[in-house]
C-alpha cells in the first residue's frame, strides 16, 4: 500500500514537472512578450518547487515507514534539490534584473538541472522497484 502511494507521488512529481516545463511555459511565452510573460512565470515556477518539495516530503516520511531504501536517497534528494531551486528564484530574478545576463544563465541553468534531476530520479527508481 505505502509503495503504490509512493509510486503515485513520484508520477504526480513527474506530471507536474513535464506539465509546467512542457506545456504552460512554452504557451506562456507563444502568447505574451517575454515582458508580460515574465511576472506570471516569477509567480508560477516557485509555486512549481514548492509543490514537489512538499510532495517528495510526504513521501519521504512514507519512506521511513515502508523501509524502502533507495525511495529515501529518491526523496531525500527530490526534497533538496526543490528547496535550492526555490530559494535560488529571488536571486536568479535579481540577476535578470540587474541585467547580470551570466549570472542569471548559471542560476537558471541550476534550477534547469536540478529539475531535470528530480525528473529523472522520480521515473528512474520505479523502474528498480
Amino acid at each position: 500500500m505505502l509503495e503504490n502511494t509512493q509510486i503515485l507521488i513520484s508520477g504526480l512529481i513527474c506530471g507536474v514537472i513535464l506539465f509546467q516545463t512542457a506545456i504552460i511555459a512554452p504557451s506562456i511565452f507563444k502568447i505574451f512578450s517575454a515582458e508580460d510573460a515574465g511576472p506570471f512565470l516569477r509567480t508560477i515556477f516557485p509555486k512549481l518547487f514548492m509543490l514537489v518539495a512538499t510532495l517528495s516530503l510526504i513521501a519521504l516520511i512514507l519512506s521511513f515507514v515502508s523501509g524502502i531504501k533507495l525511495s529515501l536517497y529518491v526523496y531525500s534528494f527530490t526534497f533538496i534539490f526543490m528547496l535550492i531551486c526555490y530559494h535560488i528564484v529571488p536571486i536568479t530574478n535579481k540577476a535578470r534584473d540587474d541585467g547580470n545576463n551570466k549570472k542569471f544563465s548559471r542560476l537558471h541553468t541550476v534550477s534547469v538541472v536540478l529539475t531535470m534531476l528530480v525528473l529523472i530520479l522520480n521515473l528512474g527508481w520505479l523502474f528498480l522497484i
